[in-house]
């Protein structure tokens, strides 16, 4: 149904925490998946962005979640229903119309960087 979800993932490490986000969108069977550390803003310069193993779909609809191992705690900060707008065959090249409150607008990847724009 072309879910996407961003979940903020708090690490866990001695007596502090790292954060950072992972994207996720509905992929069949599974979610393909990136992570970044800081979010894209709107028509601003690309951020670093790493593909990451893919994800089940559970994550589509959890709202937030503590990890097991003390790897940390996921919140679901943003969601919706995306567009492929992808005009390649290209597994390093994606672009999403997204309908969220913080991801809104035309979000392409590619390679190790993304971007976020109003331009679809």
């Amino acid at each position: 149904m072309n879910k996407w979800v961003l979940l903020e993932h708090k690490v866990y490490s001695d007596n502090s925490f790292d954060i950072h986000f992972d994207f996720l969108v509905e992929n069949g069977i599974d979610c393909l998946t990136w992570k970044f550390l800081k979010l894209p803003l709107l028509n601003q310069a690309p951020i670093e962005i790493s593909k990451q193993p893919n994800h089940r779909l559970v994550w589509l609809s959890r709202i937030d979640h503590e990890l097991s191992d003390n790897r940390g705690f996921v919140k679901r900060i943003d969601h919706g229903i995306f567009k492929n707008v992808s005009n390649k065959l290209d597994p390093e090249f994606y672009r999403f119309i997204l309908d969220g409150k913080l991801l809104s607008g035309l979000f392409e990847i590619s390679a190790n960087s993304c971007k976020l724009s109003k331009n679809y």
